[in-house]
């Protein structure tokens, strides 16, 4: 294990200690169904460590719900938009009430794959090259040109959607049209992508700033290539590999670039960097970061913090420990 993937130390508070918590799960967006998985897991977690945890789902109460019932801090087990983008992170904010997770700013620009992509450019951390396509402003000839710049394949999906909801993989100019159509769909930004041939990785990180860790990376091996949603969550058919089976160095120097990406944003509590590594020259590309990532029974960052010594039910005490304000200020809370 390198230096970076040490274990953090462990929350010593009994579940108690937190007081009225709430999980919450399911939500508005495309990925409702993961994020109640997810959810799930995560309340029979902290249950089993005698927190007083409870459900709440955002698309059946009103979150003003969380004042007055009493909750004193929330685990969000949401994913994807109104959850992981910086609007719930807001409203909790005005209500006082610690969250697990980045804050406002971080989360809203993390949805966003073409943001965080602008960022990373900006800072010099590698990303694969894009168009980004708006809606009512490209035609069918601009669609159909993209691969000009990009070549081929392409990746197609929605700038701001996760768990690969919308997500194409095109290998012909005339796939091009029909795969823009499924993205615009979702999302009014439609995000074309490089793609890089090799091998899929992932990261994820606890905690913040200085004291972040990056945990074990996973190397993921799906069939055909293909890490859709459906290989994602509901087969056993995708092949997760950890210790990653990296050569000397290289998840070392992942690890570097992953921490620095998730800094760089301004990402707290805990993330997950997706990450490709160009097979010819092993150059990592990171794709995106996700700042709530998935819980269930197949997800990532439960499995790599497996592999560093903290077992599912530590994790999700751990995360809950972290939860905090970005503005402190006024709300009681220090």
């Amino acid at each position: 294990m390198t230096s970076h993937a040490q274990r953090p130390t462990p929350n010593a508070q009994p579940g108690s200690d937190f007081g009225k918590v709430a999980v919450l799960m399911g939500g508005h967006s495309a990925e409702r169904e993961v994020s109640l998985m997810s959810g799930s897991g995560v309340l029979k977690a902290l249950q089993s460590k005698g927190v007083d945890a409870h459900a709440f789902d955002p698309a059946e109460r009103e979150l003003v719900e969380l004042k007055q019932k009493g909750f004193q801090r929330c685990f969000i087990a949401l994913h994807g938009r109104f959850g992981e983008d910086g609007t719930v992170q807001g409203a909790l904010e005005l209500l006082g009430i610690p969250y697990t997770g980045s804050g406002v700013m971080a989360s809203s620009i993390a949805i966003d794959k073409v943001m965080t992509k602008r960022v990373w450019m900006a800072e010099g951390i590698p990303t694969p090259k894009f168009t980004l396509l708006r809606r009512e402003s490209y035609t069918r000839e601009i669609i159909r040109t993209v691969p000009d710049d990009l070549g081929l394949p392409v990746i197609v999906k929605p700038a701001r959607e996760g768990s690969s909801i919308g997500v194409a993989k095109v290998k012909g100019y005339s796939e091009m049209q029909n795969a823009v159509e499924q993205a615009a769909a979702l999302d009014s930004d439609v995000l074309c992508e490089q793609f890089i041939s090799g091998d899929e990785v992932t990261c994820p990180v606890l905690g913040t700033g200085d004291s972040a860790v990056a945990l074990p990376v996973i190397r993921i091996v799906a069939p055909e290539g293909n890490y859709d949603y459906q290989n994602k969550y509901f087969t056993d058919d995708t092949k997760y590999i950890v210790p990653c089976g990296l050569p000397a160095g290289e998840e070392q120097a992942i690890q570097d670039l992953v921490l620095r990406a998730y800094r760089v944003l301004g990402c707290r509590g805990w993330g997950r960097v997706d990450v490709m590594i160009d097979g010819a020259t092993r150059k990592p590309y990171l794709l995106e970061i996700n700042t709530s990532p998935g819980m269930t029974g197949h997800s990532l960052v439960p499995m790599s913090a497996r592999a560093a010594g903290i077992s599912y039910e530590d994790l999700c005490v751990q995360l809950l420990a972290l939860a905090s304000l970005d503005q402190q200020k006024g709300t009681g809370k220090k």
